[in-house]
């Protein structure tokens, strides 16, 4: 169950010498063909590191061979040097392969404004051709960071599937989160409708994360389609199996997220519009006061409430309905169930909020905040 269980798909995942405590930290990713289509969404942050520059000039063209990630720096705001330090690795990936550099995406993920040694990077990139194979594993585990434990998916389709592998546990937050996604697959899918399905799976799914508010520099998420199944899957049943998949990397992530005791659903029902309810549910998902009532076990709904109201969307403040692990503890915008009947003590928690507004709704996903997180990125740099 990896990236290399689709037809057509080699990976690897070595050490380069870039972390500091050691292990993998190195993965490349290779599609034989016989097609080499292609589609990436990026970070919509304006800081974006020197992979995401370069890599969103690759992409132009639907057209990659190859994606080479690292761990332990970001090359972030390194300057011209970091800059070359990407075109290098790219170059280096390319010679190996007999490609054109123009077609390997590159990715880093770790510290902003740590250089990575650009020998480290290239010596890692030979040892890694050298060790192509059904390695999606060890390339899963390569590109961790803070993550606690390695993520892959793999979606079956009839006679092709979909196969993935994310980083991510901090800095949660849309567009994308703090996350490294490589996807592949064997159906027969062009370009066009590629990306047009990896946008709609990637806004139901990653889009929808939002951890802490935190947005990152070099999120990236790729799909690459190999053909080598030989199969032409509809559009509608290629986007449902990659939606899939995206949804169930967003979710591991979202379990893994740095320090969590608590992985929150907020559901917002009958919204006039779903950018509505989106709005709604990212408002309560960002609220600080909310997520350490939840770390507390405390089923407060009027931080709920207060979340609500600082948004845009269309509703009466006098008629809202909130419920808690199914419990409806507000009704009409006034007490209802006894909170005390709310149980908070298990992992996963729901927060249902009806806006009476509409017919639309939506999914935003958060945790909590706990003292594991604050413990963990006060001393992230040290």
């Amino acid at each position: 169950m990896s990236i290399t269980t689709p037809q057509g798909f080699r990976a690897a995942g070595v050490s380069a010498g870039l972390k500091a405590s050691g292990g993998k930290d190195l993965a490349l990713v290779v599609n034989d063909g016989p097609r080499h289509d292609s589609a990436s969404v990026f970070t919509s942050n304006r800081c974006k590191a020197n992979p995401i520059l370069w890599s969103q000039e690759v992409v132009k063209d639907g057209v990659v061979r190859a994606v080479v990630l690292n761990s332990g720096g970001a090359n972030c705001y390194t300057g011209a040097e970091g800059f070359q330090t990407t075109h290098a690795v790219a170059e280096q990936v390319a010679g190996n392969l007999g490609i054109g550099a123009i077609d390997v995406v590159v990715c880093s993920t770790g510290l902003i404004g740590l250089a990575n040694p650009r020998q480290n990077l290239l010596d890692g990139v030979d040892e890694a051709y050298a060790g192509l194979g059904d390695h999606g594993a060890e390339a899963a585990e390569a590109i961790m960071t803070t993550d606690s434990v390695s993520k892959q998916v793999l979606v079956e389709g009839a006679g092709w599937s979909v196969g993935g592998m994310a980083k991510g546990a901090g800095m949660l937050a849309p567009q994308l989160a703090t996350m490294l996604v490589v996807l592949t697959t064997d159906a027969v899918v062009p370009a066009a409708d590629l990306d047009a399905a990896l946008r709609a799976a990637t806004r139901v799914s990653f889009d929808r994360l939002d951890s802490d508010g935190c947005m990152s520099t070099n999120d990236t998420v790729t799909v690459m389609a190999s053909g080598a199944s030989g199969i032409t899957p509809s559009l509608p049943d290629f986007a449902e199996a990659l939606t899939q998949a995206c949804t169930d990397l967003a979710m591991q992530l979202l379990r893994d997220a740095e320090g969590a005791d608590h992985e929150i659903a907020i559901t917002v029902l009958n919204a006039a519009t779903e950018d509505d309810a989106v709005e709604v549910g990212r408002s309560v998902a960002r609220s600080n006061l909310f997520k350490a009532a939840v770390f507390g076990n405390d089923p407060n709904w009027g931080r709920v409430l207060a979340s609500i109201g600082t948004t845009d969307a269309a509703f009466d403040p006098a008629d809202l309905d909130v419920a808690m692990n199914g419990v409806w503890v507000c009704k009409q915008s006034t007490p209802h169930a006894d909170p005390a009947t709310v149980d908070l003590k298990q992992r996963e928690v729901s927060v249902t909020i009806d806006l009476k507004a509409g017919s639309e709704r939506a999914t935003v996903w958060t945790n909590d905040l706990t003292h594991a997180y604050v413990h963990e990125n006060s001393a992230y740099s040290s």
